[in-house]
C-alpha cells in the first residue's frame, strides 16, 4: 500500500485554532467553512482508502491468472493442434488416408 503523503487529517482540520485580530472573519463562518472541508477531506480519505484495497486485490488476481494457464487456452491449442495435424496427413497422404 502507498505511504500516506497528507501533512493534515480531519482532526487537525477540526482543532486547529486561529488568532483573534481587530478586523479578522467572523469565527462561526470558519468554523462553518471547516466544517464543510472536513466532511469532504474524511470522505476522499475513505476512498482513497476504498481505492487502494480495490488496487490490492485486482492486482492479486491479475497476479493468480497470469500463474495458471486455462482450460479454454489449453483446449483451444489442443484443438488446433490436432487441425494442423489432420491438414498435414491430407497433404501427405493424400486421399489414400480416407479410402
Amino acid at each position: 500500500m502507498q505511504t500516506d503523503k497528507r501533512n493534515l487529517t480531519a482532526k487537525d482540520i477540526l482543532e486547529k485554532e486561529f488568532k483573534s485580530a481587530m478586523r479578522g472573519y467572523k469565527p462561526e463562518d470558519v468554523d462553518k467553512f471547516l466544517d464543510l472541508i472536513i466532511k469532504d477531506y474524511e470522505a476522499f480519505s475513505q476512498e482513497i482508502e476504498d481505492l487502494q484495497h480495490e488496487n490490492l486485490k485486482l492486482k492479486k488476481q491479475l497476479d493468480d491468472a497470469s500463474r495458471r494457464p486455462t482450460a479454454q487456452t489449453a483446449g483451444t491449442t489442443n484443438f488446433d493442434i490436432l487441425k494442423r495435424l489432420s491438414n498435414l496427413e491430407k497433404h501427405v497422404f493424400g486421399s489414400k488416408l480416407y479410402e
